[in-house]
């Protein structure tokens, strides 16, 4: 079997569940060491024994909070220890709430997981491939929401939104280092947000968390000259222009 990631370390938040843990597990089948990181520590590693394989690459698990500026520089040094190759900036946070009733500890909450924190691990990330001198990636899990926004998700589609941006404004400060930064938009993906919300996935439809995970490892495994800039997925039966 190929292993289009053989030799590569990648480095994936929010790696404990959903599409962050379908990411580590195609990336890790695909020959890739990982670095995972999640604030859920016993989650965390629940979910790195899950994927590991005793004749497999290194796995290492590092619970961390990335709003936490210590615990961030602490995740980054120990990519740079492992020469990391890749960077899936996966982790993240949403609210339902119409605009007028969004209070201002939500929407700190969004930004400073969504926002903020992807940028702080994107720099790191920036930093250790030009001090490696060699080619790297990032991936940020963006949102069809950066395209066209729900009801009430004013904090979460401003995230997403500000995420694009910082992703096409990297992937212009990586070109000349050969850093290559690219953005995947998913829409609805089996998740435990749909909990209660069955009429919605009735008519709008779900993808499999590894559905996402593929196209992400297609976008990570292009020749070192190529980006894949931006992808959207979505399940066939979900409206995404007029989407209510």
């Amino acid at each position: 079997m190929t292993k289009p990631l053989a030799g590569k370390t990648t480095l994936v938040t929010g790696a404990s569940s959903g599409i962050g843990l379908a990411i580590a597990k195609i990336f890790y089948d695909a020959g890739s060491a990982l670095i995972m990181a999640a604030r859920d520590g016993e989650k965390l590693h629940a979910a790195a024994e899950l994927i590991a394989d005793p004749d497999g690459p290194r796995i290492t698990a590092v619970p961390t909070d990335l709003t936490d500026d210590g615990q961030l520089a602490a995740l980054f040094e120990v990519g740079a220890a492992q020469l990391m190759d890749i960077l899936v900036n996966n982790a993240g946070a949403s609210i339902r709430a119409r605009t007028e009733n969004v209070t201002p500890a939500q929407w700190r909450g969004v930004m400073d997981l969504n926002v903020t924190a992807a940028f702080l691990a994107a720099q790191a990330a920036f930093r250790i491939f030009i001090a490696q001198d060699r080619p790297g990636r990032i991936l940020n899990i963006g949102s069809v929401s950066a395209r066209v926004p729900r009801h009430n998700s004013v904090a979460y589609t401003t995230s997403k939104f500000a995420l694009d941006g910082m992703s096409r404004a990297m992937a212009l400060d990586g070109r000349g280092k050969r850093i290559a930064v690219s953005i995947l938009h998913p829409g609805n993906t089996e998740s435990g947000i749909w909990a209660g919300q069955e009429e919605a996935v009735a008519k709008e439809g779900l993808m499999p968390a590894e559905a996402v995970a593929r196209c992400a490892l297609l976008m990570c495994t292009m020749p070192e000259e190529i980006n894949l800039l931006d992808a959207t997925m979505l399940p066939l039966s979900m409206p995404f222009l007029g989407r209510g």
